[in-house]
Order: structure tokens, then sequence, then C-alpha cells
């Protein structure tokens, strides 16, 4: 028997049916707009990290819990589970070498089995793998020594090449390449060196292909960071060509950054690719997105809808978009389905956003009025309309409370064991 099937969703819908049609019926009478969002949010897909289905660490200690996904069958198995409860996980992304697929075929037709796709795969030049010759210490695409550059570069390649057989169609770079302390390198040669490795790795990509280029402030380098801001990952993407991109992970920024107008920027650059969703308090805290601070990622919404829709974009398909978090404490499971839940309700949010009414009163200098507009959506209660979204699409009224109905985590710890520990993080 399977951890969870559709007997055991369509049983959980049916107790929760009732409370739910008064719910969605009420937002109905108030809110008609809401019948025409229903098809938008159901062919919205959020990416699963291969990474994150496992506990993750800190520097001080790391808890692993029951039944972690050990293999990557399993961790595909793990996203079709989700994608099974909320539809909206339709997607997988692999860390490699975290994550290499021994035999991509079989692979491909165990995802296809649960109706998952391979969404960006991503490389790792952050840390040294066993058995390999070359250092990252002192960075990678940026290296000093040409011979630890082109290591780096051929395993950017042979990432393109898994993914171009599991049939994925981009690779995230993440350098983290930097400095801790003054005068450890030249920051004119590092992003030179860094512009010439990606020129490499960017002529690699099949001609149907794209690069997101992603960017953090600080961490492991605590001086300098070589692609540090959205302003050096768009110089990096303008400078390789229109196969590249920046990527956005909303914890790879300084305190109170406005990321809204850096994605609205970007939108208008025609430059932005993907998403990284998390939350944060103090910095790159890879919280569940919209546990801190739920009104941004609102607002990140809101300005992704206006510039994707002056740009004829599709929401659903035009960026990538995954989660990018650690869970340390909850069952990963259970924190990855709290945060698409909170990322489909701030996109719920955007498009209930009156804007022809917010275009005037910006016009008009209207400030209370713009922020009566913009508070009006984000403070209607959207839930029974993701709810309604995921009815239709033959999935959980509430994924996390059927997670719970149906023990799933004790049943993974009987299938897998209970001291796993998954790879990656």
């Amino acid at each position: 028997m399977n951890v969870i099937d559709k007997k055991h969703i369509d049983k959980h819908n049916d107790m929760h049916h009732e409370v739910h049609a008064r719910r969605w019926n009420n937002l109905k009478l108030d809110r008609p707009k809401v019948e025409s969002i229903v098809d938008k949010l159901a062919a919205f897909q959020v990416a699963i990290p291969s990474w994150a289905l496992g506990t993750g660490g800190t520097r001080f200690g790391r808890f692993s819990g029951p039944g972690e996904p050990g293999t990557l069958d399993e961790k595909v198995s793990d996203v079709g589970l989700l994608h099974a409860l909320n539809k909206s996980s339709g997607a997988i992304s692999l860390h490699i070498p975290w994550d290499i697929p021994d035999d991509p075929l079989r692979i491909k037709k165990l995802a296809e089995s649960l109706d998952i796709k391979f969404d960006a795969v991503n490389s790792n030049t952050f840390q040294d793998q066993p058995g390999q010759k070359h250092s990252y210490k002192f960075g990678s695409l940026q290296h000093v020594d040409q011979k630890v550059r082109d290591q780096a570069i051929a395993h950017n390649k042979e990432v393109i090449d898994y993914g171009a057989e599991l049939g994925s169609k981009s690779l995230t770079v993440w350098l983290a390449d930097g400095s801790s302390f003054p005068g450890q390198l030249n920051f004119r040669d590092a992003f030179e060196n860094t512009l010439d490795s990606l020129k490499q790795v960017y002529n690699h990509l099949p001609s149907d292909w794209r690069v997101f280029v992603e960017y953090k402030c600080f961490e492991p380098n605590f001086y300098s960071t070589t692609i540090a801001d959205w302003g050096q990952s768009l110089m990096l993407a303008n400078k390789l060509g229109k196969k590249a991109f920046t990527l956005v992970d909303l914890g790879h920024h300084l305190p109170n950054a406005n990321i809204e107008q850096i994605v609205a920027l970007l939108l208008m650059e025609q430059k932005l690719g993907g998403f990284h969703f998390n939350d944060s308090k103090y910095a790159d805290d890879d919280l569940t997105t919209g546990s801190i601070k739920p009104y941004q990622l609102f607002l990140i919404f809101n300005e992704l809808v206006d510039g994707m829709d002056r740009n004829g974009m599709d929401h659903a398909t035009s960026l990538g978009w995954m989660i990018d978090a650690a869970h340390n404490l909850k069952d990963p499971l259970v924190d990855l389905l709290q945060s698409v839940e909170a990322i489909m309700i701030a996109y719920a949010q955007a498009l209930m956003v009156d804007r022809e009414a917010l275009k005037v009163a910006q016009k008009n200098n209207d400030v209370s009025l713009a922020q009566e507009i913009l508070q009006d959506a984000y403070r209607t209660d959207l839930r029974p309309l993701v709810a309604e979204s995921r009815l239709r699409s033959g999935a959980a009224l509430n994924p996390v409370e059927c997670y719970v109905e149906n023990n799933i985590r004790q049943k993974l710890a009987d299938k897998r064991g209970v001291d796993v520990v998954a790879t990656g993080l």
C-alpha cells in the first residue's frame, strides 16, 4: 500500500468538505473575482529541491528525523507524495553531486509516474567532494589557479549533461566565492575570472536552456562575495547573453532590502529568471516561506504579477519557482507543505489586487488609497480559494492536516528506518 493514495485524500476531503463549502461560498459572495483565479492557481507549480527533503543543520549540529529519504528514488517519491497532497509541487530540483542519478532514464520514468518534472539542476562548487583533485577553499570559478577554475567549469558542464538526460531546461549557479579579509584577492580579477569561467559554462548550454546566476551578500565569506547582489548578477547575465538570467533567493539580501523593487527592475530589464523561496529574520535563515514576513512576500508577488503581465509572461512557466529552505526543527515534508501554501496564498492575493484602481491612485498621488487597495487584497482570507483550487485538482483540502491524519511520517519511518540520514545538507 502506498503511503498516501487517492482514497486517503478523498476521505480527508469528505471529512472537511462541509466546512470548506461554506467558507468558499461566502468568499465567492464577497469576492466574485475569485472564481476566475482558480485555474491560475492550479497551473502554478513550485519545485521542491532534493536537498530539502531531509533535515538540515547548522554549524553546530544536525538532528536527523525518522524516515528520511536515503536515496534519490526515495526523494523523488517524497516529492510525489507532496504533489499528491497539494498538486502544486510538480517538479524536483537536483543538486549535483549530492544527488547524481545512477540511471537517469529510470529516475526520469519514476518521476513521470508520479507526475513530476525536473526543474533546474544545481551545481556545487562550494564544498570539496571525496576524490576531488583541487580544493575550492579559496574559490572555484573565481580562483587564481586556472586548474581549479577548469575543474569547476567541467563540473558545471557535467551537471548540464545530467540535466539534459532528465529533461531539465536550466542550470542554477551559486558561488561561495569571495574573501574574508581585505587584500585577500583582487576584486576585478575575481570578477573577470568568474565571467570567463561562466562563459565557458554558458557555451555548453543546449539551445533551449537557460542559466540562472544566483547572488548572495555574504556567507561563507564575510568581507566580499564575488556575486554579492542583483547588480553584479545582472552584469554577468548581460555579458553572458540572452540565455542568462538573475536568480533571486529571498534570503540572500542585507536586512530590510527592498526585494520587491529589485524584482520590478529585473522584470523591466527582462532578466529575472527565477526565485528561491524561504524566509528570514536576520540573514539567510532559510526558514519556512511566509513564517516571518508574509506581507513582504505578498508585495513581492504584487510586483511579479504586475511585471509579468506587462511583459506578456506566463505566470506558471516563464520563471523558475523553487523552495530553498533548511528544516532543522520541523518535519521537512510538513515544512515544505507550509511553504507551498504560503506561496500560493501570496500569489492569490496578488491576483486579487485591483490594478486599474491602483494605477489611478498612483497617477493621482493618492498614497492612502494605494495603501488601502494593496492591504484590502492582503487582508482578504483567500485560504478557501487556494483550497478550492486544490480540490478541483484532486488534492487535499488541507495538505498538512491530511499528512497528520494519515500518520505519514511514521509510515515512512516504518519503511525506511529511524536512523537514516538524507544526502545533501
